[in-house]
């Protein structure tokens, strides 16, 4: 998979979080889509959306919300075009370097980092679509059934087999 660096960029300055919180929506443009799924390798990405409730607490912040897409794929059995939807939930909390020890608190992992006081949203929806896309799509009902290669002709260790019952090996 190649990394799509920056491709989607949808920056919220922590200071500019109310204290009652921020909920934002945001759809990735058509000429997004398309680097982003080049980049995970999809036939194609459609629809790409996220909504996101924004919160501070001290220096940190909060986001919470869910990544959705439609994505196009192929059939790793049929190689048939697919298409599905896919929706990821997200809750992440972001500080700054320097305060990372003491906003963990009593959560199970540390925070991530609050880069120059920005959350980058864009970022956030770009990992989720990357985290949630099927690395083995398959069509339903597809399965796969190995080729029947017993033909009647050598295989290429017939010679071998044949040795290794000569030699009384089984």
């Amino acid at each position: 998979m190649k990394k799509a660096q920056n491709a989607w960029s949808v920056p919220v300055a922590a200071e500019d979080i109310p204290d009652t919180g921020l909920h934002i929506e945001i759809d990735a443009p058509e000429p997004v889509r398309a680097v982003l799924a080049a980049s995970a390798g999809l036939r194609e990405l459609p629809r790409l959306s996220a909504a996101f409730d924004l919160a501070r607490k001290g220096l940190a912040v909060r986001v919470t919300g869910q990544v959705k897409a439609r994505v196009g794929q192929k059939c790793i059995v049929t190689l048939e075009p697919i298409e599905s939807d896919l929706g990821e939930p997200v809750d992440l909390v972001f500080a700054p370097p320097e305060a990372s020890q003491m906003e963990a608190g009593d959560a199970d992992e540390p925070p991530e980092p609050l880069i120059d006081g920005k959350v980058d949203l864009g970022a956030i929806a770009t990992e989720f679509l990357f985290l949630g896309v099927d690395p083995y799509p398959r069509k339903a009902g597809a399965e796969f059934a190995p080729v029947n290669t017993d033909d009647g002709r050598a295989h290429p260790f017939a010679g071998l087999e044949a040795l290794k019952k000569r030699l009384g090996g089984g």
